[in-house]
């Protein structure tokens, strides 16, 4: 057997640490990448569900979140990163990370954007460690024309969740469970 020293196993640790922090998505110009992709959500949204344009406007802030991967086989679980906007203007990037047990196999790929309709729901998100969506929150969905269905009693919801772009293997997405928590660029 071969003996490894301390000093050995500690640079060996640091280059784990090191190299994980590079594969994490925090590295230099990670904001830039993040800020990009929710630019080219933001737009898909615009161009294919109009009525997000009134949603946008209406709102204190949008989170959005360009790509949520899951993947299950009995237990699954799902990751993404995006940026909050205040009038259009990042202000902090979030990682959204959910995780579920039962039956279920697959994976798919998804974006979602959260509408934070009234300043208390954003201050509430923001100054949460860890937020979690909650059930004063409602869903609006894209209708196969490409209007969102945003009736009245959904306008005056506090958080208005919209799923869209969903491709792969899994029927539908949830975002019950997911935990948003804030990240550095």
């Amino acid at each position: 057997m071969t003996q490894i020293s301390r000093r050995t196993l500690l640079a060996m640790g640091g280059a784990g640490l090191g190299l994980a922090a590079c594969g994490n998505g925090l590295g230099s110009g990670r904001g830039a990448q993040i800020d990009a992709r929710v630019d080219a959500t933001r737009s898909y949204l615009l161009s294919r569900y109009p009525g997000t344009q009134d949603l946008i406007n209406k709102a204190s802030g949008v989170l959005y979140m360009p790509l949520m991967t899951e993947a299950s086989f009995g237990i699954g679980g799902a990751y993404g990163q995006g940026a909050l906007r205040i009038n259009d203007v990042t202000v902090d990037y979030y990682s959204a990370a959910s995780a579920s047990i039962g039956f279920q196999i697959g994976a798919q790929q998804y974006a979602h954007a959260l509408f934070f309709m009234t300043p208390d729901a954003l201050a509430d998100f923001r100054r949460a460690d860890g937020w979690q969506l909650g059930a004063d929150a409602r869903y609006a969905l894209p209708d196969r024309g490409g209007a969102i269905g945003t009736d009245t009693t959904t306008t005056m919801a506090p958080v208005i969740a919209l799923v869209f772009g969903q491709s792969g293997l899994i029927a539908g997405a949830s975002l019950a469970g997911t935990k948003y928590t804030r990240i550095l660029p």
